[in-house]
C-alpha cells in the first residue's frame, strides 16, 4: 500500500523516515483506514536499511490524534451494528452467544500497538497537539516521546462507556506506574503536558516551533554512531524483557547476542573505529544479518 489517504510519509538523507498522521479537518481522528496504513508504512521501514529511526506525528497544530473517529455516533464501538463490519459480526455465534477467542474481536488501537511494540527500527512520537484516546495509547510503545508545549493527553475512555485498549493496559503502568495509571484511566481527564512530563510520560517538552527539530536531533544521536543491526536487536531485547519473570531469561538473550555479534563485522568496526579514534562504517544490515537466534521469543520453550 502506497497510496496513502490518512497519512503522509517523508523519508530524509540522513534516515528518518518522518509518518505525519493527516486528517487535520478531525483532528486526525483514528479509523481502521488510518491502522492499516500505519501498518504499511510500518512495514516499508522495517524492511528498508536506509531508514534507521521513524518519527510519528501529527499535522495542524490543534492534534496529534483526537481519539477513535466518533462520526458513526453511538455505533462507534459496537461493531456488530456498523456499517462496513461485517467481519466482527461472525464472532456471533447462530445461537447469539459471542466467540470470545475469535479474531476478529481484536481492536485495531492494538493491532497498530503491537506493530510498533514489533518494530526493529526506533520510534519517536512528536506530539504536537491533543493525544487522546487512541492518540494517547499509540504513543505507549513508542521509545521516545516529545511533546509541544500546547500537546494534552487523556485516557478518557471511561467517559466513554469503554475501557483503556491498544494493549495499554500492559504499558501504561510499566511506563508510569500502577497507581498514576489507574488514576488517570479512572477519572478520564485530559491533562496538560507538564503533568504527562513529571509522570514519565513524555520525555521532553519543547516549544512547538522546535518539536519536529528536536525529534529529529533524538534520533540522530540515537543511531548515527550505531550498529544497525545492535539498536534493532537492543530494541527488541529491552522492550520484550518488561515481561520476563526473572533475570535469567535476560542472561540468556545477552549471552546470545553477544555471541552472535562478536561474530560478525561489526564487532570488530566498532572495536577498531575507538582504537582508530575514528567513526564507524558499520555493514551489517538488519534486513540480512540479524543473528540466528532472532526472533527468540518464538522458541515454545524459551523463558
Amino acid at each position: 500500500m502506497t497510496d496513502y489517504q490518512t497519512i503522509q510519509t517523508q523519508k530524509e538523507e540522513d534516515g528518518l523516515l518522518t509518518i505525519t498522521l493527516s486528517r487535520a479537518d478531525v483532528m486526525n481522528a483514528f479509523n481502521a483506514r488510518m491502522m492499516h496504513e500505519m501498518v504499511d508504512a510500518l512495514d516499508h521501514a522495517d524492511a528498508d536499511d536506509k531508514v534507521r529511526a521513524i518519527i510519528v506525528t501529527g499535522s495542524g497544530e490543534r492534534a496529534f490524534c483526537a481519539g477513535a473517529d466518533l462520526s458513526e455516533g453511538d455505533k462507534t464501538f459496537d461493531y456488530a451494528k456498523r456499517q462496513g463490519e461485517a467481519s466482527k459480526r461472525s464472532a456471533v455465534n447462530e445461537d447469539g452467544s459471542i466467540d470470545w477467542n475469535s479474531e476478529v474481536l481484536r481492536d485495531s488501537g492494538g493491532l497498530l500497538t503491537l506493530r510498533i511494540f514489533n518494530s526493529i527500527k526506533p520510534v519517536i512520537g512528536a506530539i504536537n497537539g491533543a493525544a487522546v484516546g487512541v492518540g494517547a495509547t499509540m504513543l505507549l510503545p513508542m521509545d521516545v516521546r516529545i511533546a509541544s508545549e500546547n500537546a494534552r493527553f487523556g485516557f478518557v475512555f471511561t467517559r466513554r462507556g469503554i475501557v483503556p485498549e491498544a494493549c495499554s493496559s500492559w504499558f501504561l503502568p510499566r511506563i508510569v506506574g500502577i497507581s498514576k495509571a489507574l488514576q488517570w484511566c479512572y477519572a478520564g481527564e485530559v491533562f496538560p503536558a507538564d503533568e504527562a512530563l513529571q509522570s514519565g510520560l513524555v520525555n521532553e517538552v519543547v516549544p512547538q516551533k522546535e518539536l519536529l527539530d528536536r525529534a529529529r536531533a533524538i534520533a540522530r544521536n540515537m543511531t548515527q554512531m550505531s550498529a544497525p543491526v545492535s539498536v534493532s536487536l537492543t530494541r527488541q531485547m529491552l522492550w520484550r524483557m518488561l515481561g520476563a519473570d526473572h533475570p535469567m531469561a535476560a542472561h540468556r538473550v545477552d549471552s546470545r547476542a553477544v555471541y552472535g555479534r562478536g561474530r560478525q563485522s561489526d564487532a570488530k568496526e566498532g572495536v577498531n573505529s575507538f582504537l582508530e579514534k575514528r567513526p564507524p562504517e558499520f555493514s551489517d544490515s538488519p534486513s540480512a544479518d540479524m543473528p540466528g537466534f532472532y526472533p527468540w521469543w518464538e522458541e515454545p520453550d524459551f523463558n
